[in-house]
């Protein structure tokens, strides 16, 4: 039961996300996560900057953020949401994916750009969860995947 002197959790900023999951640079892909519905939504943000390590790579003189990491970053925001939803701060919560269907990238990403992360719980509440996820720039879809992962909390 909440008590109800004490709002939930709607934002997670970089030291909340980070008690919960165990990512950092370079593979840490979300600043922020908002909008927190516990158990149905979040809006991740992940802002796109020129000074990451991927962009030396990828592509030199045409610097563009990799797809596969727009998904990971779903996957960080959704695995976030999950960590407030269940109260998971400080429990060492590690995510592993399952599967990524219906995969689909719409338009490039590239340094200076804000990722929202949409991400929404289409099965929950166990070890096992379902989201749907879309990125996007500026309102316009960068990507989007449904993605299943496995939620595990080692033992002490």
């Amino acid at each position: 039961m909440t008590d109800q002197t004490t709002a939930p959790t709607t934002v997670a900023d970089i030291q909340l996300i980070q008690r919960i999951i165990p990512h950092r640079y370079p593979f840490l892909l979300v600043d922020k996560v908002r909008d927190i519905k516990a158990n149905e939504s979040a809006v991740g943000i992940k802002n796109v900057t020129f000074n990451e390590p991927q962009f030396q790579g990828h592509f030199p003189g045409t610097p563009i953020f990799p797809g596969v990491q727009i998904i990971e970053a779903l996957a960080q925001t959704a695995a976030v949401l999950v960590g407030v939803s269940l109260d998971l701060a400080d429990k060492n919560l590690l995510v592993y994916f399952m599967g990524i269907d219906a995969c689909k990238f719409r338009r490039k990403v590239v340094p200076g750009d804000v990722l929202e992360l949409h991400v929404t719980v289409k099965r929950g509440g166990g070890k096992v969860w379902k989201f749907e996820g879309k990125a996007s720039v500026d309102g316009e879809l960068a990507a989007q995947a449904e993605f299943t992962a496995m939620m595990d909390l080692p033992k002490a």
